[in-house]
């Protein structure tokens, strides 16, 4: 699906069906778990999938199918599903794809729940799991096994900012016969499109940027009608994730300023990553936006700007938790992609379910800080991270 007007008018209109609204600029919140009809005939038609409409909260809602439609939209995809969590999209992808005995590839470095899911898997659903430097393209294809069924890419990764070559893993993945699936939460629609770039479904927690005010949980889904309809039949039908309508109009509320939100946020996460990149007491930077990170061009080549996330390296944790402590206009959380600044110790609060082998190995030292950058005045964003710093 192309892309026709610019993302700024999209994501304005992307919800729009004002016909089936009766005019309303506003989706409707449809508080309704059952559906009547106006005959057995009927019934049994839309019960069956055979034609359009809705019967059961749980496996269609107007105002969800709204942000269906709106997702798959700005993605540029075929179709879209939503559900309750990141994470409840993020396990039907996978459980709907891959089954006992199949192996998926992913990134060493990647969200921990993603990684804890997929561990779990391997444990007890027998599905094999190779982690990778997915810095590096040609490492998927050295993973790859007879019964390889997933390509796991996330990209910008949390919360390193590393970067993959999304078209060259695409490409890859389709000469052998490999399902992509692409965590596009960091990056969000507005400065990435996996599916143009050969991916066949991408995921986000609708809770961070989509919805962006820190309000809600959950996940979306888009990608071909073909897979999104297998995953609907499993994932959605059997696992029971499915987004309740009124949280589903806050994330197509949020989506409304998705693009000026982004551009914000953009704006003022490359102003911060060159200010710490010169700052003597900070170690390291991860943002893509700086030309010395390892895949800067790659980056350029595939996003069309760097995005909000930056990450940076203090000498320690001591000195970590100190800077974060003498912190005022940024808040100390766990999530990102809201309006306000937030900044966590990764090592000892989303990675904390790592062993200090796992985090080395994924290059999460004891004084990373991952910094969600909001759309609050940059120069008062850097008195305040230049402040807290001169504390340590």
């Amino acid at each position: 699906m192309k892309r026709d007007k610019s993302i700024f008018t999209e994501a304005v209109h992307a919800d729009q069906d004002i016909s089936a609204n009766h005019g309303a600029l506003s989706v409707p919140i449809y508080n309704a778990s059952v559906f009547a009809f106006n005959d057995s005939d009927q019934a049994a038609a839309v019960h069956n999938f055979e034609e359009p409409g809705y019967f059961y909260g749980r496996l269609g809602n107007p105002t969800r199918s709204a942000l269906e439609s709106a997702v798959a939209k700005l993605e540029q995809a075929e179709s879209g599903l939503a559900f309750a969590s990141g994470m409840a999209a993020i396990s039907a992808a996978i459980l709907s794809i891959a089954r006992s005995g199949d192996h998926i590839v992913a990134l060493k470095s990647m969200y921990s729940t993603s990684s804890n899911f997929l561990k779990y898997a391997a444990e007890f659903l027998d599905i094999g799991v190779t982690f990778i430097d997915a810095t590096e393209s040609e490492n998927y294809r050295g993973a790859i096994r007879p019964n390889t069924r997933i390509f796991w890419i996330e990209t910008p990764s949390n919360p390193l900012l590393n970067i993959t070559d999304v078209e060259t893993v695409a490409e890859i993945a389709r000469e052998n016969g490999i399902v992509t699936v692409a965590d596009n939460t960091f990056a969000s629609p507005y400065n990435q499109l996996p599916v143009t770039q050969g991916v066949d479904l991408v995921v986000h927690s609708a809770t961070k940027y989509l919805g962006g005010h820190s309000d809600l949980s959950a996940g979306v889904l888009a990608g071909s009608k073909q897979l999104i309809e297998k995953i609907f039949s499993k994932g959605v039908k059997l696992f029971g994730g499915a987004v309740a309508p009124e949280v589903a109009w806050l994330v197509l509320r949020g989506i409304k300023t998705l693009a000026l939100r982004m551009k914000q946020h953009g704006d003022n996460a490359y102003a911060l990553a060159h200010m710490l990149d010169s700052h003597p007491k900070v170690k390291a930077v991860y943002y893509p936006g700086l030309p010395a990170h390892k895949n800067h061009e790659v980056a350029k080549r595939q996003m069309k700007s760097f995005g909000g996330m930056v990450s940076f390296a203090v000498s320690g944790e001591t000195e970590a938790k100190t800077l974060l402590n003498n912190l005022r206009i940024c808040s100390i959380a766990t999530s990102l992609g809201g309006v306000e600044t937030i900044v966590q110790h990764s090592a000892s609060m989303t990675h904390a379910t790592f062993t200090q082998e796992e985090r080395e190995s994924a290059g999460i030292t004891d004084g990373l800080i991952r910094m969600s950058v909001g759309i609050e005045d940059k120069e008062d964003l850097i008195a305040d991270i230049e402040s807290a710093l001169e504390k340590i």
